[in-house]
């Protein structure tokens, strides 16, 4: 049984056909080649691309989809997650996908082999399917990324986009900057920057990250224009630089992205979006189908 927890846990082969079937996938919808499934999504935290992306990944390849709303499961009773999760396995289900704030709970519930786990998002430790996302998008747009450069500014410390992203990015052979204030940067062997301005010229692409404000204990920011001004991706600040502009979503506008860069054809937030749904669906093919 494979599961998929985060990036590390595909191979070289198994990545280049998600990729390729995520290609084919878009260039023609496929058959309901997943017509006899049953999948469960399971969102302990809130989720609008990622959980509507998969149901809709899934039903275009023909499988059926059930929601659980934590808000009126067991668990408000007192139900451990392993509890409700084997429960769950125990009506056949062909994966379940979960969403969640501990770095570690798809990790455990992966652990009981009862069936497929996909990660939808763990805390700040992963979220696989976005990275992958993300790199296809990238490739997308640039053919080979090997050698490319992407900046990646934000909320770095808490972000399990990032967290997922840096290991797939370099995997692909892309070169990494890191760009935040100091309270958003992680610890790190990759380059540091405080300053967006010193990048801007040595970067094929900037990946903007929303401020995680639900994982901060307190304020970073009294006010977030005051971080606006130095990490907001503007006409102003990117010029006409042939920059390719990601952000995985919700985008706060004009703190990480202006209004009129959301717009300019350089940006490619809802490109990410829809492709997001041709990746899961190779994401489905390939753990409930090709395995």
């Amino acid at each position: 049984m494979q599961h998929l927890i985060d990036t590390p846990d595909l191979t070289d082969a198994q990545l280049a056909a998600i990729l390729e079937d995520a290609r084919r996938f878009k260039r023609q919808k496929p058959i309901t080649l997943l017509r006899d499934k049953l999948i469960i999504t399971l969102f302990f935290e809130n989720s609008t691309r990622t959980r509507s992306s998969f149901e809709i990944a899934a039903k275009r390849l023909g499988a059926a989809v059930v929601h659980l709303d934590p808000s009126t499961s067991s668990t408000n009773k007192g139900e451990s997650l392993e509890d409700t999760f084997a429960n769950l396995c125990a009506m056949d289900p062909d994966a379940v996908i979960i969403r969640h704030w501990e770095n570690d709970a798809p990790l455990k519930l992966a652990a009981k082999e009862m069936t497929p786990v996909i990660n939808a998002g763990a805390g700040s430790f992963a979220h696989p399917t976005q990275a992958l996302l993300d790199l296809f998008t990238l490739q997308e747009h640039f053919g080979d990324v090997k050698g490319k450069t992407i900046a990646i500014v934000g909320d770095i410390v808490s972000s399990r986009v990032a967290s997922s992203g840096i290991k797939l990015l370099q995997r692909a052979g892309m070169n990494l900057l890191l760009v935040a204030p100091p309270a958003f940067m992680p610890k790190s062997d990759l380059p540091q920057y405080e300053r967006l301005e010193d990048v801007l010229d040595q970067v094929d692409a900037v990946m903007s990250l929303r401020a995680q404000l639900e994982r901060h204990k307190a304020p970073i920011f009294e006010d977030y224009n005051a971080y606006a001004e130095h990490y907001c991706l503007t006409h102003e600040r990117l010029g006409d630089r042939p920059l390719l502009i990601l952000h995985p979503g919700p985008v706060m506008r004009n703190i990480d992205i202006s209004d009129a860069m959301l717009e300019d054809p350089r940006c490619k937030v809802l490109d990410q979006v829809k492709n997001g749904v041709y990746v899961r669906m190779a994401i489905l093919k390939f753990l409930l189908l090709d395995r």
